[in-house]
């Protein structure tokens, strides 16, 4: 194996993580200033963006304990058939880093996930034992995300619930097919029978003992799952609906959707289907409609053809767009589940409204000023002094909110 420096390891691993979402987003322009022009770079450092559980944007070191792998996953540039660049990093260096970005205050916590070496338990000891030094022989009190290995012994899991903020358990692919065909290592009973686990932990860590003691804190943050959309023929109905069950049936804190781009040297024989980031970026929009808006699977996938999303307009605007009859919407007099259906209103927004409304009448202009983005409401709603009349009937309205025509470049 080629030696490394620290330096060059950390190039690959960092490079190699950012396959794994960690509350950042996948669709981030690549930008540096490697070429002396400009100040800061997005990419190629190990550092992102997450959110902490009170909401606060914090900075992680985000890479792989090391991207050799035994498993041969065909949607995996890190399998172990992918001509790629290999390095692994020693618990020592993981510690010693983090601790320097740390004292740097390049960072404020830690993102670990890792390709298998050996053995699942071998690989799950080694991230359990980073964690477990950083917080018990340095007191590191910054944030640690752990991508947890599903095959790894219940009491690894356990541990690293222990000495982790949050656990994430790939689901991998929208079905138990999928993963049987393009990740024959793995087991869909035994990633799920792992999520079960780890929800069972964290109910067990806030019950108090009969002496109203309190166990120790297990993975406070919660845990999280990653699909791939785009590897196999799933469609948007599907993937949504797998998201809403593991929602239900594990108390997930996320779901995260990532778009599957084509390996160059791949040799697997795998769909030619390479859905674009916008697709990515309209299942997140249909997640917060289905965890936060109240609305169902069917009612967010029926306002196009095949059970996928539409990928011109945002799935709120979609499903209003298909659903006319029930508007306008009179914003001094209709209920917080219609509020919550008008487009370009938010949570924030409908609670401005119900507060608002009981002293005085809502008027378009209040409305601005409440947040509310009224380029997508105003032909969906009434107020005082407003009425979108032939406006939300007319045959052109979807046309002014999808994109317009595009000149393709001819080189």
């Amino acid at each position: 194996m080629v030696k490394r420096t620290t330096q060059e390891k950390l190039a690959i691993l960092a490079d190699a993580a950012r396959y794994d979402a960690s509350c950042a987003s996948s669709g981030s322009v690549r930008r540096d200033s490697r070429d002396g022009k400009g100040l800061g770079s997005t990419g190629g450092t190990g550092i992102c963006h997450a959110y902490a559980p009170d909401g606060r944007c914090i900075s992680l070191l985000k890479i792989l304990m090391t991207n050799f792998c035994i498993y041969d996953c065909a949607y995996c540039v890190n399998r172990v058939s992918s001509n790629t660049p290999r390095a692994r990093f020693s618990v020592e260096e993981v510690v010693d880093l983090t601790l320097s970005f740390y004292r740097r205050n390049y960072i404020e916590g830690l993102f670990l996930s890792s390709g298998i070496i050996r053995s699942p338990d071998e690989t799950m000891e080694q991230m359990v034992l980073i964690a477990r030094t950083l917080r018990e022989q340095h007191n590191f009190r910054g944030y640690i995300h752990l991508k947890t290995i599903p095959d790894a012994a219940p009491e690894l899991i356990e541990e690293a619930g222990r000495h982790a903020d949050r656990l994430s358990i790939n689901v991998e692919l929208p079905t138990d097919n999928a993963v049987k065909a393009y990740a024959p290592e793995k087991d869909p009973k035994t990633i799920r029978g792992a999520m079960g686990d780890v929800r069972k932990l964290r109910e067990a860590s806030r019950d108090k003992s009969y002496r109203g003691k309190r166990p120790a804190r297990f993975a406070p943050a919660g845990q999280s799952t990653q699909m791939i959309v785009g590897a196999d023929g799933a469609n948007d109905a599907t993937i949504l609906g797998q998201a809403n069950r593991l929602y239900s049936d594990y108390r997930l804190g996320r779901v995260y959707y990532s778009a599957f781009s084509p390996i160059p040297d791949s040799s697997a024989a795998l769909p030619l289907i390479k859905p674009p980031l916008i697709r990515e970026h309209r299942l997140y929009q249909a997640d917060w409609l289905l965890r936060f808006y109240d609305f169902s699977v069917d009612e967010i996938t029926g306002a196009a053809e095949g059970g996928n999303l539409d990928l011109e307009v945002d799935p709120k605007l979609a499903w209003a767009l298909k659903n006319r009859a029930m508007f306008p919407v009179d914003v001094n007099r209709a209920e917080k589940s219609l509020l919550l259906r008008v487009p370009g209103f938010g949570t924030k927004t409908v609670g401005r409204i119900l507060s608002t409304r009981r002293h005085r009448t809502i008027r378009y202009e209040d409305l601005v000023r409440m947040g509310a983005n009224m380029k997508s409401a105003r032909a969906f709603i009434s107020a005082g002094g407003w009425s979108p009349r032939a406006l939300t009937d007319s045959a052109d309205l979807r046309a002014r909110f999808a994109p317009g025509p595009q000149q393709l470049q001819l080189i």
